[in-house]
């Protein structure tokens, strides 16, 4: 696991709630939380950081909608064998 993978899975389980979906707020939240001295560095971090929780919050969604799609063909199959 590289460097920005590390420190930045660290950060998420020590600061869940401080990180977002919007990049320039999580470089904000980077300088709140955690000392980086380096620009690039900070700039790759909440990148990351962003990336991270975008991808699983997309991954939530299709998830909940695959979840929901099954409920209403279950209702659908339901409402048939009723009839």
């Amino acid at each position: 696991m590289n460097r920005i993978k590390r420190i930045s899975a660290e950060l998420l389980q020590k600061h869940p709630d401080k990180f977002g979906l919007e990049f320039d707020a999580n470089k904000k939240a980077l300088n709140e939380v955690a000392i980086v001295k380096s620009k690039v560095l900070r700039n790759e971090l909440a990148g990351y950081i962003t990336s991270h929780l975008r991808k699983k919050a997309a991954q939530e969604k299709a998830s909940s909608a695959m979840a929901e799609g099954e409920e209403a063909e279950e209702e659908e199959t339901e409402e048939e064998s009723t009839e």
